[in-house]
């Protein structure tokens, strides 16, 4: 039994909706940045991004390095994903 219950406790919260066509605009905004950046500049940069990370490189001034040839974040997380793996989580029971 819940003793702070309020009187609207059944009503409907006001959730946050966004709009469907927000994201719809910002997945041609990227498709569009992908066809007009340097996508040969971008590919290296990742690569050197890579080839950092394997090492013991400062990664920093290589991944700036990939954003400034419009690299997304989702490909520089991928690349050092490459190197670096992802975390798992060890659950014991």
């Amino acid at each position: 039994v819940n003793k702070f219950q309020t009187e609207h406790a059944d009503e409907d919260p006001d959730l946050l909706t966004i709009d469907p066509s927000i994201g719809e605009e910002k997945a041609r905004e990227l498709a569009k940045l992908r066809e007009e950046r340097d996508n040969g500049a971008v590919r290296a940069a990742l690569e050197k991004l890579k080839e950092g990370a394997k090492g013991d490189a400062n990664l920093m001034p290589l991944i700036y390095d990939c954003v400034k040839c419009y690299g997304t974040l989702g490909e520089i997380c991928n690349a050092m994903r490459d190197v670096f793996g992802e975390h798992q989580q060890l659950v014991t029971i």
